[in-house]
């Protein structure tokens, strides 16, 4: 079994959230997620951008793994990889607990405050 270092986990961690930070990117993952696969001059279709520039946000969510690419003829139709995201769940969980927490502390404390008198 081959298991990969700590070192390679966080470099394909900081690939996956830089993936992730840029608009136009997450707006491609939003198009895929609900209208499927789709060749790229479709996608291209609702950027104000050049092709080239689509290219390369599509390379990046390529490489971190968000999306797959498949040849048909001349097209190269996209498809969303959500695997990854799982991923991004998981790191975000934690947070999600300790915010739950505070928020529930929080109503706890205004549940025992006395209500004001008009």
């Amino acid at each position: 079994m081959v298991t990969r270092s700590a070192r390679d986990q966080d470099r394909d961690q900081d690939q996956l959230f830089a993936a992730l930070a840029n608009a136009t990117r997450r707006e491609v993952l939003r198009l895929l997620r609900d209208r499927g696969p789709q060749p790229v001059q479709a996608l291209a279709d609702h950027f104000a951008m050049r092709r080239p520039s689509l290219s390369e946000h599509l390379k990046v969510l390529r490489e971190a793994g968000l999306v797959s690419e498949e040849r048909r003829g001349r097209q190269r139709i996209y498809r969303l990889e959500a695997a990854p995201l799982a991923e991004v769940q998981d790191w975000l969980h934690p947070y999600e607990r300790f915010w739950r927490e505070k928020l529930k502390g929080l109503g706890d404390l205004l549940d025992r405050m006395p209500e004001d008198e008009a």
